[in-house]
């Protein structure tokens, strides 16, 4: 049974500078705490030993570990004689415990946040407490996971629905646009890798299409030299020039907003060319209508003229 709602990240322990050990096979390791900040933490879905030791030490350095279930987290830290605070963190009392956990956090506490098992944000209230940490400027800490850290980074949308990508057509162009265009109308966080040398361009483009959407760049994610911006997709595209290009980026593009407007004629036009050179129209013209966002009975017609204008180019009666 889910523990009751509670307030209690106000008691009376303040975060603390004592040494900190955890266990393994018997033998103490040192665990130092971590700077201040929230950390994400992946606990093992099934067999306890398969967590890491970066995780042992983050979550034995700790002051407090914000968990679903304490009941079930405490299994974890008695096995390798954790002593950091346990404190509740769930669905029912996440409106009342997230101002306690930024007030620790204000006064220097290092809190982990983790799941009853698995990786913390999906599917559970940890991207609300994560977008309010980044909201008041304190850092995060996403462990070593480098597309869930991305989708993390970002702290300012649900991912309950991310759509990996290895990227975007390389070069410049219809196909391109083509492509970007199609992203823009799936209702879901867009998480693409890129490398430094297209990153500019990409943002560019990005930029054209989807100008108004919350977006980050995460550049060296989980290494030395992370670094990630936030802001809305037009703004990272303007200072694209000041960026350090070189390393491995993520970028991270939230859903459209509930009040998108529909397709340019532009855009639509880009897209049912690209689609009319490989289906039929009846094809083209069902996909053009799901992602544009326009009557089927407009779409259709502009499809006719541009098949039209197909059949011309190529010297076909």
């Amino acid at each position: 049974m889910r523990a009751k709602p509670s307030s209690n990240y106000g008691s009376d322990t303040e975060p603390g500078s004592a040494k900190r050990t955890f266990l393994i096979g018997g033998q103490p390791l040192d665990a130092p705490k971590p700077a201040p900040g929230l950390y994400l933490v992946a606990t093992p879905i099934g067999n306890l030993g398969d967590i890491t030791l970066r995780a042992l030490e983050t979550l034995a350095g700790v002051d407090i570990i914000a968990c679903e279930d304490t009941r079930i987290t405490r299994r974890l830290t008695e096995r390798y004689a954790i002593s950091a605070e346990l404190k509740p963190y769930h669905e029912h009392n996440a409106a009342m415990a997230r101002p306690k956990i930024l007030e620790k956090l204000a006064q220097g506490a290092s809190i982990a946040l983790v799941s009853d098992a698995g990786t913390p944000l999906i599917s559970d209230p940890g991207f609300k407490l994560v977008r309010e940490v980044c909201a008041a400027g304190h850092a995060v800490d996403r462990g070593a996971r480098r597309i869930l850290g991305a989708d993390g980074a970002v702290g300012r949308w649900a991912p309950d629905r991310p759509v990996f990508l290895r990227g975007v057509p390389a070069g410049q162009g219809r196909a391109r646009r083509t492509r970007l265009t199609e992203l823009a109308r799936i209702d879901a966080t867009l998480v693409m890798f890129e490398s430094g040398n297209r990153v500019q361009d990409t943002l560019a483009d990005l930029s054209d299409i989807m100008a108004g959407r919350d977006a980050a760049i995460c550049r060296e994610l989980t290494k030395l030299h992370e670094d990630i911006k936030r802001a809305s997709v037009a703004e990272l595209a303007k200072a694209a020039d000041t960026l350090e290009t070189r390393g491995e980026f993520v970028l991270v593009v939230g859903p459209p907003p509930k009040d998108a407007e529909v397709m340019t004629q532009h855009d639509l036009d880009d897209l049912l060319r690209s689609s009319l050179v490989r289906d039929s129209v009846k094809d083209s013209v069902a996909h053009a209508v799901e992602l544009s966002g326009r009557p089927r009975r407009e779409v259709y017609a502009r499809a006719l003229e541009l098949a039209k204008e197909t059949r011309g180019e190529h010297g076909e009666d």
